[in-house]
């Protein structure tokens, strides 16, 4: 099933993704696709606070790879945006934390798309420029 929706800012793609950490099961993979700056970061943040994370989230661009603990379960939050191939995947665990007992939230998704798990949650952010500058059409499917 696929849902879409449109975020007028900031906030509208926050509450989005805190919408969807309240709702999130242990085993969940969440892959988040879009251009640099359509609002994955956001989105995660939001998604964070949803899942009960108090830490302050940011992008995890140069260590790939963050744990967040003071949650209702563990959020592992990847950001494989440098990630050269799919390899270097394997080096950091990743397939021990997709199976694991926690929420895996990956951003760039798109670009490890060949180990993705079947039936991750897609989380695609895309900006619409034509109706304003912080407009984005954001679509969940699975």
């Amino acid at each position: 099933m696929k849902t879409e929706y449109i975020s007028e800012g900031h906030r509208d793609t926050f509450e989005l993704g805190k919408k969807t950490g309240l709702s999130a099961k242990a085993g969940e993979v969440y892959a988040l696709s879009g251009d640099l700056g359509a609002g994955k970061t956001v989105f995660t943040q939001g998604f964070a606070e949803g899942f009960g994370i108090k830490d302050i989230v940011v992008s995890p661009t140069f260590t790939i790879l963050q744990i967040y603990e003071d949650g209702r379960l563990p959020l592992y939050h990847f950001d494989v945006y440098r990630i050269g191939d799919d390899s270097e995947m394997e080096e950091i665990g990743f397939y021990e934390y997709i199976c694991g007992d926690g929420v895996c939230l990956i951003e760039w998704a798109d670009i490890i798309e060949d180990i993705l798990p079947v039936g991750c949650i897609r989380v695609e952010i895309k900006k619409d420029i034509e109706k304003g500058a912080d407009i984005r059409r954001i679509s969940i499917e699975g």
